[in-house]
């Protein structure tokens, strides 16, 4: 993800490095900014994703916790039936 930014920032370092020298024709800086919008909006989609991913690996763990907890909570239960049964 960290890639896709960096990408971003030298299409955009790359633009205006063409618009400063002029060199560049007003097509090739045209096409240049849109790619550089292209990059930055695909990295913002992907940090979307990303979020929605952590988001969802959060909620799984928390649902793990919960049914560990409950197995534990069980598992005990039945130790201590156990115990009594057997006095």
């Amino acid at each position: 993800m960290h890639r896709i930014f960096s990408r971003g920032a030298f299409l955009a370092a790359a633009t205006a490095a063409l618009m400063l020298s002029g060199c560049a024709t007003e097509d090739e800086v045209h096409k240049a900014q849109s790619t550089a919008d292209q990059a930055l909006s695909t990295a913002q989609s992907a940090q979307q994703t990303a979020t929605s991913a952590q988001q969802a690996a959060q909620a799984a763990q928390q649902s793990a916790d919960q049914a560990n907890s409950a197995v534990n909570a069980l598992s005990q239960e039945v130790h201590s039936r156990h115990r009594g049964q057997r006095g």
